[in-house]
């Protein structure tokens, strides 16, 4: 019996799509923060505990997708968790109370924004692309900066028109036109498994990856990114606001970072294919320590556009990194499971950041603290990324792949 397997640039396709939506998605609570804090009389710190959850949730979601995308169809996987995103990222034009964010945004768009992450969309571009696994990874990558750049300012207008709660209806909507291309641009669990017997099983296990000095220095330099992304795609827009920018301009600064991020991104995909990870993300770290300094000292309009913008670059760069990082040191055996765990990390530690800007900000009524914290946690993943290229890979049987 035949297998029917879709080419692979309808699986790109159906990958970049699904991170487009989820990419755009996820950011509507930091487009939407200020309005729906002044409208329902919350603190930010509540929608701030929401982000973390709903980091935490994802983070572990991830994981279990991502060991899931290692023997498993993502047809019907990928299509769950798209129906699960729109269904409750649409309920949350009802909120009126901080426990309804926290359960529709926090718990359940969580686990529907996780089980459709990177994480099991870069196993299934991998197989589809094992050997320009960089440049396909970025291409679909790049899916979340466009989402960021179209969606949140298509949703800004929409907003400055409309309303808040008419941003989370059209992103609900959104999810169920994809439904039909998953079904038939992603793979079925046999043509996954027929191309998972294909690619070379080489490699070590997630036990004992997680005993190798590698293994956690990737978890530092992913926590730390965690950290930093969504600390500022959280509090971008308040921050714009708060410096003096109307809040049309600072949706569509969020949306310029996307733009920014996806040339960070398709260049990051090249470059790691050419010369491997660890360049592009270094060059990446050294960036935000420029930009978290700057805004520190220097709040000025034009500073915190430089602050966006340049961050913006950075934004996705180490996300197609993470199965190469992988590959290179710990082999494919376990893809999935060991770059899920990775993520997770990246993940929980980004639901730390968003909660921290937000009880800073509360607490001082600024963000000038976490700005130093961020620079000084992100020089530490400058280090831990040099250090990481002293070490080769976990596993000797890998030699020096590329």
């Amino acid at each position: 019996m035949q297998i029917f397997k879709p080419r692979p640039i309808l699986v790109l396709i159906a990958g970049f799509l699904v991170l487009f939506i989820g990419g755009g998605s996820r950011l509507t609570i930091g487009l939407t923060l200020r309005p729906m804090v002044e409208e329902l009389g919350w603190g930010r710190s509540e929608l701030g505990l929401t982000v973390a959850v709903f980091q935490v949730v994802t983070a572990i979601t991830m994981f279990y997708a991502g060991k899931v995308a290692d023997s498993m169809s993502l047809r019907m996987v990928l299509g769950g968790g798209v129906a699960l995103g729109g269904l409750t990222i649409g309920a949350m034009c009802l909120v009126t109370q901080p426990w309804h964010a926290f359960v529709l945004y926090g718990i359940a768009f969580a686990v529907g924004n996780g089980i459709t992450s990177a994480t099991p969309v870069g196993v299934m571009v991998t197989r589809a692309y094992p050997h320009k696994a960089g440049t396909a990874n970025a291409i679909v990558m790049g899916g979340m900066s466009a989402g960021q750049l179209v969606v949140v300012a298509v949703l800004a207008a929409v907003m400055v028109s409309i309303g808040w709660r008419s941003v989370f209806v059209w992103v609900g909507a959104a999810h169920f036109i994809l439904i039909p291309l998953i079904m038939a641009a992603v793979p079925g669990r046999a043509a996954a498994a027929q191309a998972r017997k294909a690619s070379s099983q080489q490699g070590m296990t997630l036990r004992e990856g997680a005993r190798t000095k590698q293994f956690w220095l990737l978890i530092g330099i992913y926590a730390v990114c965690g950290f930093d992304d969504f600390f500022v795609t959280t509090h971008v827009v308040a921050f714009a606001q708060d410096r003096g920018l109307n809040a049309f301009l600072a949706g569509n600064l969020l949306a310029l970072m996307g733009v920014t991020g996806l040339i960070g991104v398709l260049a990051a995909g090249g470059w790691g294919d050419k010369t491997g990870p660890i360049a592009p993300t270094a060059a990446s770290f050294v960036a935000r320590v420029a930009v978290f300094g700057l805004v520190a000292v220097d709040q000025s309009q034009l500073s915190v556009m430089i602050f966006a913008l340049v961050f913006g670059v950075t934004f996705l760069v180490t996300a197609p990194m993470t199965v190469l990082f992988v590959r290179d040191s710990f082999g494919t055996r376990n893809l999935g499971a060991i770059t899920g765990i990775i993520t997770m990390i990246h993940h929980m530690c980004g639901g730390l950041g968003a909660w921290l800007g937000a009880a800073v900000f509360d607490g001082t009524g600024a963000y000038d603290a976490v700005f130093i914290t961020m620079c000084a946690v992100s020089l530490a993943a400058a280090l831990f990324t040099w250090a990481l290229s002293r070490a080769g890979p976990a596993d000797p049987s890998l030699g020096g792949a590329k």
